[in-house]
């Protein structure tokens, strides 16, 4: 990433960028009040991983700008509080209709701007649409309850409501490994709920988080009530310190959300924090089957996902079984360009994140670990990498890799076995492979995460159900329904009739 001043650079331009282009891109300014609006800032540069990518220049928001948001947003949210649950629907509705229209050329933003292969990232676009869908038909059911306050003698003849009213202003700050359906899990639910949004996006989800919300305007959303600041950590800091801001979600890091959350104070806190996902596989598993859904859930998306496999722990009576399996499967993924519609594994998103996954490689093989197959690198890309007999000190075991590596792990028995998946400080989602009702539930009581699936690897989710974290993993529900119940808040109006 590169920064110099943009004093000189600064220039009116048109109301909309081209962010679609496909030549020179123009340089990205912060969209506030329903037009990019250019300001002189830091000029800040992401290079695109994939090879011969494009770099996407953008403009870093200044706290002033910051600011600016803050009050746009604020004065958008108090002229349309009361719009009713039918206008909240249709904007939605509309916007959905719009990003389906745009699935390949937004795509093709993801495919550029974080090495995401094409056929993937259409996959998200379109997970976007749905959940946009979804949050409007979630509308049609909201509702609330009548409590009897006569159950307690001062009660009598008093009448008890509960309903369900927004906080005011939401930022969300998103990472760049889903720059679309991260988005819309946040936006979506904080708009349904009757709030108005600030976006932080990754540098690397930029251009993706500034067509959607342009979009949205062209849905008919009024102006202000989504805004896109451009920028680093700075105007992060900026806006989750300021009052007027009610709410804050966050999906990255944990060291991240830690300093987010003491940025921001005693306001409402919801965050989607690090993993480091056991998959569990017991001697009754399909192992062939456990194999093919692990490989894939450890090293798609270059492993660059909370809920990736990292750590795969397996029944000694079938360790030997299954490890030729799980590196076969590995095998079969097919590495390559991010504009590839074969490709099963792009480019990580930078040099830097490349650089780091193979030095913790390097790491824990040097605690003691050994590679049954070993990663490459070439730039960008990295192969994947699959570790055995890590020390419990090792990297690979005790941190997060966020990226195309796995360590394999024996176990005893099935207790030992959750005894090794819950040995983390993380407990985001996890996986148990078994054909024992006993062992489900003896994982499904003991098991410390916010999500469990059985048969299924740990980064398979669906939106219908509530996603989210146990220990170090965060706190706070995302999912249709949970996740506008997070990002709206419980109002008793109690009435004694005169």
């Amino acid at each position: 990433m590169e920064k110099r001043s943009a004093n000189a650079l600064h220039q009116a331009g048109p109301p909309f960028l081209n962010l679609m282009s496909e030549s020179a891109l123009e340089t990205l300014h912060s969209f506030i009040d329903g037009q990019f609006l250019p300001s002189n800032g830091t000029l800040l540069s992401w290079n695109s991983p994939q090879e011969g990518g494009q770099t996407v220049p953008l403009i870093e928001a200044s706290n002033a700008l910051c600011d600016q948001a803050i009050a746009n947003a604020c004065a958008a949210f108090r002229s349309h509080a009361a719009a009713p649950i039918v206008d909240r629907a249709a904007w939605l509705t509309q916007a959905a209709a719009l990003l389906e229209q745009r699935v390949d050329a937004i795509a093709a933003l993801l495919v550029n701007d974080i090495g995401k292969p094409v056929r993937v990232a259409r996959t998200e676009v379109v997970r976007g649409v749905q959940f946009l869908r979804a949050c409007a038909a979630q509308l049609q059911t909201l509702t609330g309850e009548t409590l009897p306050l006569d159950a307690v003698a001062a009660g009598v003849g008093r009448h008890g409501l509960v309903r369900r009213v927004p906080y005011g202003v939401v930022v969300a700050v998103t990472p760049f490994n889903a720059p679309v359906n991260l988005l819309v899990q946040k936006v979506a639910p904080a708009l349904a709920a009757g709030n108005a949004v600030i976006a932080k996006p990754h540098l690397g989800g930029t251009r993706a988080a500034l067509a959607v919300a342009a979009l949205f305007v062209e849905a008919g959303l009024p102006a202000g009530l989504f805004n896109v600041i451009c920028g680093d950590r700075a105007p992060a800091r900026a806006l989750v310190r300021d009052p007027r801001v009610r709410v804050v979600t966050f999906t990255g890091g944990t060291a991240a959300g830690d300093a987010l959350a003491r940025e921001a104070g005693a306001k409402k806190f919801v965050a989607e924090l690090g993993s480091n996902a056991a998959n569990v596989v017991l001697a009754d598993a399909d192992l062939a089957d456990a194999a093919r859904r692990i490989a894939a859930a450890a090293f798609e998306a270059s492993g660059q996902q909370c809920v990736s496999a990292q750590r795969v722990i397996v029944e000694a009576a079938a360790y030997d079984r299954f490890l030729p399996l799980f590196v076969e499967a590995a095998q079969a993924l097919r590495v390559g360009s991010a504009a590839d519609e074969s490709t099963d594994i792009g480019p990580m998103v930078s040099r830097a994140a490349a650089d780091r996954v193979m030095d913790m490689a390097r790491q824990s093989v040097a605690s003691g670990a050994r590679y049954a197959l070993e990663p490459r690198q070439t730039g960008c890309q990295v192969s994947p990498g699959i570790l055995i007999d890590a020390p419990a000190n090792s990297p690979i075991w005790a941190d997060e890799a966020f990226g195309p590596l796995a360590v394999i792990q024996r176990a005893a028995d099935a207790q030992e076995a959750l005894d090794l998946a819950n040995d983390s400080p993380f407990g985001l989602q996890g996986a148990v492979f078994t054909r024992s009702l006993g062992n489900t539930f003896l994982f499904a009581e003991g098991f410390e995460v916010g999500s469990l699936w059985i048969n299924e690897a740990s980064r398979f989710r669906l939106d219908i159900y509530p996603f989210g974290g146990a220990k170090q993993s965060g706190f706070g529900r995302e999912g249709v329904r949970y996740a506008i119940e997070e990002l709206s808040q419980l109002r008793f109006i109690g009435i004694r009739p005169l």
